[in-house]
């Protein structure tokens, strides 16, 4: 009586297996989309991959570790406290890292008085849309 209630449970695990996941197991046997596309460059230097719609940069944050993109923001969260050369550096180094933990210091930067701010600020913002 135990083993029946075992095969009964592994065969409504599978059925419900196959039910929520079917996506995912006919795209393991489906051939066609297994090798990846080519990947295009548009104007931008945005690389659009033609497979998925993914926009990855190509100064992208990849480069980095974790721990300098943390001393990063942490040194453009400092510089942004500072005069308007300060944060045009600071807006500089969010344009270097080009991450979207650099999103809240852009924000900020768009509500500045300065309008060199606000136009920097706006062209790193335009490429996270």
């Amino acid at each position: 009586m135990h083993n029946f209630f075992t095969i009964v449970f592994i065969i409504l695990i599978i059925f419900f297996i196959v039910i929520f996941k079917r996506k995912y197991i006919f795209n393991a046997f489906n051939k066609k989309k297994s090798y990846p596309m080519k990947d295009i460059l548009n104007e931008n230097n945005i690389i659009i991959s033609s497979a998925k719609k993914n926009y990855h940069y190509l100064n992208s944050s990849n480069k980095y570790s974790e721990f300098y993109k943390r001393k990063l923001r942490a040194k453009m969260n400092n510089l942004y406290k500072g005069s308007v050369e300060d944060k045009l550096k600071a807006l500089n180094l969010a344009e270097e890292l080009a991450d979207k933990s650099t999103l809240p210091i852009l924000k900020r930067g768009l509500k500045d008085m300065d309008p060199e701010i606000v136009k920097l600020s706006a062209s790193l913002i335009r490429r996270f849309k």
